[in-house]
């Protein structure tokens, strides 16, 4: 029996696509720039700066408190996923964007030389793989919370040491 998974699959490639054409129309809602050593001396960093986030994430719903609420779970693994991934010393900044039908949390630091680079600067990748400098625990999380979340995340390498972790999500409340 045909499992009815290929139009979910097609809508996540559609929604890819429709987040990345938004690129020039996102606007900046608000930026948090930390020294990565202060970041990395407390865990309870990850839960502050995401409730942070989230709450600003949710202005401009219908129920600004359930809209963030879901959307802190997936911001949370995605902050504490830079937590274990940031090298020192260096800064790592969190941005949040808003488009007519998007959200995008970008996530920017430098990353600790565990792994040899293997992408350009200009490359990207939709989920973290070989080169990204993540492991493959967190390609499992990332495509998992693209899934729940219906979101495009991708791993895009900026400069010679630095990566981003950009994730659009749907503006939409019909989470379910």
């Amino acid at each position: 029996m045909h499992q009815p998974d290929a139009p979910g699959k097609r809508r996540e490639g559609v929604l890819e696509q429709e987040a990345a054409s938004f690129d020039d129309r996102f606007a900046p809602m608000v930026s948090l720039e930390l020294n990565v050593a202060m970041f990395k001396s407390r865990w309870q960093f990850c839960d502050r700066i995401t409730e942070y986030l989230s709450d600003i994430l949710g202005q401009g719903h219908s129920d600004p408190a359930r809209y963030s609420n879901f959307l802190s779970v997936a911001a949370n693994e995605l902050v504490e996923l830079a937590f274990r991934s940031t090298g020192e010393p260096g800064r790592i900044s969190f941005s949040l964007y808003r488009s007519a039908t998007f959200n995008r949390l970008r996530i920017a630091f430098a990353r600790e030389d565990r792994e040899s680079t293997s992408m350009g600067s200009s490359e990207h990748q939709s989920l973290p793989g070989a080169g990204s400098g993540l492991k493959s625990d967190g390609t499992i999380l990332l495509r998992d919370l693209a899934t729940i979340f219906r979101a495009a995340i991708r791993i895009e390498q900026d400069g010679a040491r630095g990566m981003q972790i950009i994730a659009d999500f749907p503006s939409a409340e019909d989470f379910q």
